[in-house]
């Protein structure tokens, strides 16, 4: 072998030197981003705004990967989690869906039925009453007679709101009553009542001339007196 192969050869085994240890430093810092980032794992990003109280699907949800260390100890990981589930709050389009966001939608007790009737819009229910809410419902009737008086009746108390619907455009022609006719919105209100209670509500939302919703504190279970259940004008005389 003469001096020009040997420095042929020379030039060849630092050539493959250099490319090992080029492939070592390459394989050094992949491990030190993997040491750094971790494995990935599943998460969900908001597709749109959701409204606070609302049920939640899948369809709501896209799915993303992300580093397990970069995700709060709160964040859904299995879309499993929200079903029967709503949000507490408002949900932010693009946002990462966390546990404490959501709770489990109110659920029927024993002996219990759900039942949703619309109230007007007017009565200023849209937006304050939210699922798990406490209300009395109240309903006015007008005498038929010219010589009777018209009433204001407690119907039901410390009733249990398990869903409010949206905001919905009524059609004044959609209905025979005429408290139907004046109105031109209405949002329907589910409650989740016994036989009795259930039946007066129906009564009410087909007869009444109005039936409005009040709200009952938080922590209390308001007990309306036996005298204070109905009410005519002519009482105040």
């Amino acid at each position: 072998m003469n001096s020009r192969q040997r420095r042929g050869v020379v030039l060849l085994a630092l050539s493959a030197l250099c490319a090992l240890g080029a492939f070592a430093g390459v394989l050094s810092v992949i491990r030190d981003v993997n040491s750094k980032v971790g494995p990935e794992v599943a998460a969900y990003r908001l597709k749109s705004d959701i409204a606070p109280y609302k049920e939640l699907s899948a369809a709501q949800f896209e799915k993303v990967s992300m580093p397990e260390r970069w995700l709060s100890d709160t964040a859904v990981t299995d879309l499993s989690q929200i079903r029967g589930k709503i949000a507490v709050t408002r949900l932010r389009e693009g946002s990462l869906l966390q546990s404490d966001m959501i709770v489990d939608r109110p659920a029927l007790e024993a002996g219990q039925q759900e039942i949703a009737i619309l109230i007007d819009a007017s009565t200023g229910v849209a937006g304050k009453i939210n699922p798990g809410s406490r209300v009395n419902i109240y309903a006015t009737f007008k005498d038929e007679s010219d010589k009777g008086r018209d009433q204001s009746k407690v119907i039901v108390e410390n009733a249990r709101v398990i869903d409010v619907g949206k905001l919905t455009a009524l059609d004044p022609g959609q209905s025979g009553n005429d408290r139907r006719r004046t109105a031109n919105e209405a949002v329907p209100i589910t409650f989740a009542l016994g036989t009795a209670d259930a039946q007066r509500v129906a009564y009410a939302e087909s007869f009444a001339e109005h039936v409005r919703l009040a709200l009952i504190a938080g922590g209390t279970d308001a007990v309306v007196a036996p005298g204070d259940r109905t009410y005519t004008l002519d009482e105040d005389k």
